[in-house]
């Protein structure tokens, strides 16, 4: 056995562990939501109880309104994506391509923006909502979100690597910048969109924190805030819980399964050109 050999069947065996160690807390998720209360905590533990209870994603809206909150995070996470997708290519358009005095400095200190963590912003973020008397309301949650310095940092970068040929030919035949943003760049760019999509979809469909910030109405909770709230303080309905986490989780699985093609170009293409 040659040595690359070796090397490859080491780093398959590693990986192979590795993505056993991730799957395993979803299947038995999975597991969870389909057997009965008292089969949940039996020892030696099983993967199955004796019966699958479908019940238990039927009957996830008996005392909370599980379908509010998926709703809720649906409406939020889309006009987020859509917004962030919008503001990201364009200002990495103008970055990347319109030539202006202080451009790199202005987007240095534009990247710097990613450097202050969330928690920093949080206070200040909260007393502007509360001066606009938008506490309790999904604007709280959408509206700072809708630009992102990372979207902006990876469409940039894409747009970099695309032939200034291209940009020149549309000139020529009499296009705008815009013009040239939206016919030549926009279409080109669909790996990179897709993979800031999928980023953009994960970070706010999980987000937990802005959401126990400002909301405080039940029928306005978005998914993980309400699957917090199912989980109660001395008992809690565990196969049900894992019925609605599985809810929860499905539609990020499908996302990614969509994109899956254009976010591995995206991911590839994306930084191999730079200034």
């Amino acid at each position: 056995m040659s040595r690359r050999t070796a090397a490859r069947m080491i780093s398959h065996v590693v990986l192979l562990a590795g993505a056993i160690t991730m799957i395993l807390p979803f299947l038995w998720t999975v597991s969870t939501s389909l057997k009965q209360l008292n089969e949940v905590f039996v020892f030696p533990p099983s993967f199955f109880g004796a019966k699958l209870q479908w019940v238990n994603y039927f009957s996830i809206s008996d005392r909370f309104p599980f379908d509010l909150y998926f709703l809720n995070s649906v409406k939020i996470t889309v006009i987020v994506v859509i917004a962030q997708l919008l503001t990201s290519s364009m200002a990495g358009f103008v970055f990347a391509r319109l030539r202006f005095r202080s451009r790199d400095a202005l987007f240095a200190l534009y990247l710097a923006t990613m450097m202050v963590p969330a928690q920093v912003t949080m206070i200040p973020n909260f007393i502007v909502m509360r001066y606009y008397d938008l506490i309790d309301t999904h604007w709280s949650l959408i509206l700072p979100a809708l630009v992102s310095a990372f979207g902006t940092f990876l469409l940039r970068q894409f747009f970099i690597s695309i032939p200034e040929s291209l940009e020149d030919a549309a000139k020529m035949d009499g296009c705008t910048p815009f013009g040239v943003y939206w016919r030549i760049f926009v279409p080109l760019s669909k790996p990179a969109m897709a993979t800031l999509g999928v980023f953009v979809f994960m970070g706010t469909w999980n987000e937990f924190v802005a959401p126990l910030v400002y909301i405080n109405t039940q029928n306005k909770m978005t998914l993980p805030l309400g699957l917090a709230a199912m989980q109660g303080m001395y008992s809690t309905n565990w196969p049900v819980l894992m019925a609605g986490t599985v809810i929860c989780i499905m539609p990020l699985i499908i996302i990614f399964l969509l994109a899956q093609d254009f976010f591995i170009k995206g991911v590839t293409l994306s930084g191999l050109k730079g200034e």
